[in-house]
């Protein structure tokens, strides 16, 4: 963050795994991830995978194969961009497609309060 002095985040909704452990580690990485950006005074958008790979692929659906070949095409990337790069790249360029067009909606309907996990107030939007 120093070096590049970002302006805005964007943070993938991870849905719950099949293995336990997995997604307690994942969890916990994600949430060191998002006190960083947010102690930073980030904003953090978050998107599904579902989002991403509609927005970067056209087909919510698509294979990370997929998700690979259009993000290496839309950023004129050299070589492929390995699984997880991709997954992070394709949420930037979610964002940075989307992230405007959420903003204008937010602003042109007044959104209602939600909250969900309701463990001592849970997630709010």
């Amino acid at each position: 963050m120093e070096r590049w002095k970002p302006t805005t985040s964007a943070v993938e909704i991870v849905f719950v795994n099949v293995n336990p452990q997995s997604t307690l580690l994942l969890g916990q990485a994600r949430g060191a991830a998002l006190t960083a950006l947010v102690a930073r005074g980030l904003p953090v958008q978050e998107y599904t995978a579902l989002q991403m790979k509609k927005a970067v692929v056209g087909h919510g659906h698509a294979r990370k194969e997929q998700v690979q070949l259009m993000v290496q095409r839309l950023l004129q990337l050299p070589g492929l961009p390995g699984k997880d790069a991709s997954d992070a790249l394709g949420l930037a360029i979610t964002h940075a497609h989307a992230g405007s067009s959420f903003a204008a909606m937010a602003q042109g309907a007044k959104l209602q309060r939600r909250t969900h996990a309701l463990y001592k107030g849970g997630r709010t939007y």
